[in-house]
């Protein structure tokens, strides 16, 4: 791009920021080395790198550069330590001031870049049916098939178990499926409702191994259309029902004796948990039971999910604290009668997805492209620094009407 130059923001990070444990190498060959030893590189492509920056300062525009491919790293496990331990020096307002219009000279003459394809911007009411119906296929229809590359053979999309003994992802993810039954205490015939069932690992598992009759929901058309095809082929299609449809459409449905939500509860809104609750309580048998499974923030101080998440991960995803979680249980009827916690198990079943999906790199960029590859990269491993910081956790909770 014409008139660019990354002198000047060399000479600013340089000075401003001291203390640098990582490199910089820039797409003129000139490069600003870490101080110390170790750290991860970044790789500045291009000058649209320094453009996205500018249109969206902060995480957004350093999260545009990198999901476009302006900027790559060496060692994107090394970049999620380094987010999560190391502190920027505080800049005066002049020293932002000098860095900012060195980045202006590295952009040189450009128009703005345009966001990647892969992001994400919602509209309309914030947990409307819409927009979350929106929210829900931006993040799960990638394809079937990619997800396949890095989940277990059951397809399951959430925390597995492996603090009980289990070795591989598969015993994992079995484990905590019968841990669900187990504290649902099911039997032979009950009817069982599964919210946000994705490619219906617990409905199969509960009609194959206990009996039940079992409704699953989602929002992802390509997942309900997979879980019918699992259904089919292991010939529990008469007790398995899969639908597409909002969890607050089910009113008026005939009453179950037990409802499984497994990782759908931090994308009700803090706005619709207690209608969430009340939907759920409204839709069991007395004395029916409920197991509740989802990630939670841990520090009243966060927020609920940043820019980045926000438009390339999974939009308006907003785990709740489990405080808040369980009062609207309460006011809905519910009697809590066990919490478990599984943080340590969730960030060792994301270590195993992020592995299984870089061995699989190739078959992942075919599928999904180039850009949402990067997205789903650095999500994994954040997702995983998360639970072992004590940023998130994940709870389930057993619970049973009145």
């Amino acid at each position: 791009m014409r008139f660019a130059t990354t002198a000047p923001l060399r000479r600013e990070i340089e000075g401003r920021i001291p203390e640098r444990p990582f490199t910089v190498e820039f797409w003129d060959g000139t490069r600003l080395a870490a101080n110390g030893e170790g750290g991860p590189t970044f790789y500045v492509r291009s000058p649209r790198a320094a453009a996205h920056v500018l249109r969206a300062p902060g995480q957004l525009g350093l999260g545009r550069a990198y999901v476009s491919g302006e900027i790559e790293v060496d060692d994107m496990d090394a970049v999620i330590e380094l987010l999560d331990s190391w502190k920027p020096p505080a800049l005066e307002s002049a020293d932002k001031a000098r860095l900012l219009v060195a980045a202006v000279r590295a952009a040189g003459l450009t128009l703005p870049p345009r966001p990647p394809a892969a992001e994400l911007r919602p509209s309309g009411r914030r947990h409307s049916k819409d927009r979350d119906a929106r929210a829900v296929r931006h993040h799960y229809d990638v394809s079937n098939e990619f997800f396949s590359l890095f989940l277990d053979d059951s397809m399951t999309y959430s925390c597995a178990i492996f603090s009980r003994g289990a070795q591989t992802l598969e015993e994992a993810q079995e484990e905590k499926l019968e841990m669900v039954c187990r504290k649902l205490a099911l039997a032979e015939g009950e009817r069982v409702l599964d919210v946000g069932c994705g490619w219906g690992s617990f409905p199969l598992w509960a009609a194959t191994r206990h009996g039940a009759r079992v409704l699953g929901i989602t929002l992802s058309p390509p997942q309900a259309e997979k879980a019918r095809q699992r259904a089919e082929a292991a010939g529990v299609a008469d007790r398995v029902e899969i639908r597409v449809m909002d969890y607050r459409d089910l009113a008026g449905e005939r009453p179950f004796s037990a409802i499984a939500s497994i990782g759908m509860v931090e994308h009700v809104g803090s706005g619709n948990i207690d209608v969430y609750a009340r939907t759920l309580a409204g839709l069991l048998e007395p004395g029916g039971r409920l197991l509740n499974h989802g990630i939670t923030r841990l520090r009243h101080t966060d927020s609920e999910a940043g820019p980045f998440s926000e438009r390339y991960v999974f939009p308006d995803a907003a785990p709740l604290h489990l405080s808040r979680v369980l009062l609207a249980m309460e006011r809905a009827g519910f009697v809590t009668r066990h919490v478990e916690e599984f943080a340590a198990d969730y960030a060792e079943t994301l270590r195993h997805w992020a592995r299984r999906l870089d061995e699989n790199l190739d078959d992942a960029v075919r599928l999904a492209g180039p850009e949402r590859v990067r997205v789903w990269r650095l999500y994994l491993r954040a997702a995983r620094n998360g639970f072992e910081s004590g940023f998130t956790s994940i709870y389930q909770a057993r619970c049973t009407l009145g």
